[in-house]
């Protein structure tokens, strides 16, 4: 696999889909999300109900002011969102506390409103300005894997913070947000995400 799809790889992002012919970045970028979706095995049954319940929870409390769709599935993706605007979210959440559950839901609904998808599309976009082929890509993409994890770093723990602080302003107390990695387990930092230990920080370090 050439080099420039191992760095995508490794942010989670084209998960080795290959450009064809013509295709601009914004063109790949947007192919892997449709393919990782379609991959996805849609859950049923009353967990999905509970996620769905957590969820509308949030948007009454935090009235949309663009448009998401939720989707809850099984198998091992915990939460996720695609193409800025759907979030996926796994059935297993019905088993956890709810100020876990919405928490997880509020990180992604996060990514949604803080409008976190087109600011790594940009980034993708200034590297790769034409289109998609291994004389324009091999040469940035050590840069533009380190720009893109350094921005998915920042919009993690931008989007702990709104969600932390919408859901305080639902009254959930700060316990419950912090519970929330006690109850996923800890994970060390990788290429698109900060580890636990760091974003347990960020939160303790905001205002109450």
């Amino acid at each position: 696999m050439r080099r420039f799809l191992f760095c995508w790889m490794a942010l989670s992002l084209l998960a080795g889909t290959p450009a064809r012919a013509e295709e601009d970045i914004v063109d790949v970028l947007r192919r892997s999300h449709d393919l990782k979706l379609a991959n996805l095995a849609p859950a049923e049954g009353e967990r999905v109900q509970i996620v769905r319940a957590s969820f509308e929870r949030l948007l009454q409390a935090l009235p949309p002011d663009r448009a998401c769709d939720l989707q809850v599935i099984r198998g091992t993706l915990m939460a996720e969102t695609l193409h800025g605007h759907v979030i996926v979210a796994n059935q297993s959440l019905a088993d956890l506390p709810e100020g876990t559950r919405l928490f997880v839901l509020a990180h992604e609904l996060a990514h949604v409103r803080l409008q976190h998808w087109p600011a790594m599309v940009q980034v993708y976009q200034r590297w790769i300005p034409g289109a998609v082929t291994p004389d324009l890509t091999d040469p940035v993409a050590a840069p533009l894997g380190r720009e893109a994890s350094a921005l998915a770093h920042q919009q993690e723990f931008a989007a702990d913070t709104w969600a932390a602080r919408a859901l305080r302003s639902m009254g959930l107390p700060q316990d419950d947000l912090l519970a929330v990695f006690r109850n996923l387990g800890a994970t060390p930092a990788t290429p698109t995400h900060p580890s636990t230990v760091q974003r347990l920080a960020s939160l303790r370090a905001l205002s109450p």
